[in-house]
């Protein structure tokens, strides 16, 4: 499912137009963005949390010369963990 799948699927479910579903998920995706940047972690209760962690840099092995040692720098990268109902419902311990 892409962005737009998921659009068309949230107006036919809250019965709103095509327009206004793709605004809230818009809308989502910049309050979770703006959040991560500044630190901070997002909670949905039972399907999980968005958040932000760096990863440490490191020496690496350039692919084209192997004999050739690159220096990769330290980088934030976003992380989800999955929430308990979300893990259960793809466990098939609970239906949706």
């Amino acid at each position: 499912m892409n962005k737009a799948d998921l659009a068309n699927t949230l107006a036919e479910q809250l019965k709103v137009s095509k327009k206004l579903a793709e605004d809230f998920v818009a809308g989502f995706e910049e309050i979770v963005t703006r959040a991560l940047s500044r630190g901070e972690e997002v909670t949905i209760a039972g399907f999980g949390t968005f958040s932000a962690r760096s990863r440490k840099g490191r020496i690496g092995v350039n692919p084209q010369k192997p004999s050739e040692p690159i220096t990769i720098p330290t980088v934030t990268v976003p992380k989800f963990k999955a929430g308990k109902a979300l893990k259960d419902t793809l466990k098939g311990k609970r239906s949706i």
